[in-house]
C-alpha cells in the first residue's frame, strides 16, 4: 500500500496505555485526511489502536508486522 505519511510516531519499547495515548496526542498535530505512521513493539498496540480509531472516528489503513514490531497507518478523519 502506497500512502503518503504526514508524521511517524515511534513508540517501540513503550507499553499499554502509552502507545494509544501517544497516538491520540500525535493525531492532533496532523491535518484531517493525513496519515500517521505508528511503529510499536507492544503486542496490545494493534488492537488498542484499532479500538481507539473506531471510538474516535479515525481509520486504521493497515497494520503490518515488520521485523520485530508492528507498523500501523492511521488516517485522521475528523
Amino acid at each position: 500500500m502506497s500512502v503518503k505519511v504526514a508524521k511517524t510516531l515511534d513508540v517501540r519499547g513503550m507499553f499499554c496505555p502509552g502507545p494509544v495515548m501517544e497516538v491520540a496526542k500525535a493525531m492532533k498535530t496532523i491535518n484531517v485526511g493525513e496519515v500517521l505512521e505508528v511503529l510499536a513493539t507492544d503486542p496490545a498496540a494493534k488492537p488498542d489502536i484499532e479500538a481507539w480509531a473506531r471510538r474516535t472516528g479515525n481509520q486504521v489503513l493497515e497494520a503490518v508486522q515488520e521485523n520485530g514490531y508492528v507498523r500501523i497507518l492511521v488516517k485522521r478523519l475528523k
